[in-house]
């Protein structure tokens, strides 16, 4: 056989594996969305289709901003059941995750997206609803108030991105591809069969020490993680952090509106020393609260702490403002 055919052989025999990944992949993102269709409604915001459920109602709006890698399920599957009754309460999908749509080109940091979250706010015509962000959700609403505090009217931050950090979470190592087009090629062929590959050693470090609830996969919408968009929807979100993060620290000085923060003390993904108690320390007015050995996931694990929590800003601002 010669060196030719060998390297056709080769050739053909790499691109039969890829396009088997590709139709895997597809077929995977056809069954999970048939799993778990969408929700709620969607708006258009600057070229951006942005899904959102909203329930209840009440004198104060929440505004739920979910994490990376994250859906509106992570709030609905525990925590908006108990805020429902007493607020009006908004889940928002951020651009490019869950169903919500990102415009092409657009940037993906966190102050970008706060821009697409006060425009949501605008379309909505939301009056002054407290924002509730969970991790990078954390960093987004930060970003929202810093450019529109006329916006917000206080920040309830349940284990958020506060402060830069020089490395990524090594569960997150494998997102930083920085070439659109490679992060486009690695969500349709490998990022699904390696997110099933290495579901429990992901789980245990997103959710760890606390248990991953056992209908996580659907009600908690752990399976709309397998689609190859939410790959490059995380990836893209994780590339565009580093370089946002220390121009919004050196703005939270300008912060004049209620903050609280909720963090776990055994929270395997963001420090809570760095992200919780050195941020409290820049910032007289946030008040923290420490979960004791509860991780990361919170709205999932303990749903009835971070309700009350919740719940105490927004009332808080009520009786504040008479």
């Amino acid at each position: 056989m010669s060196g030719a055919t060998i390297v056709l052989i080769v050739v053909a025999t790499l691109a039969l594996l890829m396009a088997s990944l590709v139709l895997f992949t597809a077929q995977v993102a056809r069954r999970v969305e048939r799993a778990l269709p969408p929700a709620g409604r969607f708006v258009e915001i600057d070229g951006a289709r942005i899904h959102y459920i909203e329930q209840g109602r009440g004198p104060v709006t929440l505004l739920l901003v979910h994490g990376l890698g994250g859906n509106a399920f992570h709030f609905t599957h525990s925590l908006l059941a108990r805020l429902a009754p007493q607020f009006r309460v908004i889940v928002m999908e951020r651009p490019g995750s869950g169903y919500s749509t990102r415009a092409a080109g657009v940037a993906a940091g966190p102050i970008a997206q706060a821009e697409t979250v006060a425009a949501f706010i605008r379309a909505l015509g939301l009056d002054r609803p407290v924002l509730v962000g969970h991790s990078l959700g954390g960093a987004v609403a930060l970003a929202t108030a810093v450019a529109h505090p006329a916006l917000v009217r206080a920040l309830a931050l349940i284990a958020p991105l506060t402060m830069p950090q020089d490395t990524v979470p090594g569960i997150f190592t494998g997102l930083m591809v920085e070439r659109p087009v490679v992060r486009a090629a690695i969500g349709w062929t490998l990022a699904t069969p390696l997110s099933m590959a290495r579901r429990d050693a992901m789980l245990d470090v997103i959710f760890g020490p606390d248990a991953v609830p056992v209908d996580f996969a659907t009600a908690g919408g752990g399976m709309l993680g397998m689609r190859p968009s939410a790959f490059v929807s995380a990836s893209t979100d994780l590339v565009a952090v580093p370089a946002d993060m220390p121009p919004l620290m050196q703005r939270y000085h300008t912060l004049a509106l209620p903050m609280a923060v909720l963090y776990g003390t055994r929270d395997r993904v963001l420090d809570p020393q760095l992200h919780g108690v050195a941020f409290q320390a820049m910032l007289p007015q946030v008040r923290l609260e420490l979960v004791e050995g509860a991780g990361h996931m919170l709205p999932l694990t303990v749903p009835d702490r971070v309700a009350d929590f919740v719940r105490e800003v927004a009332v808080r601002e009520v009786a504040r403002e008479g």
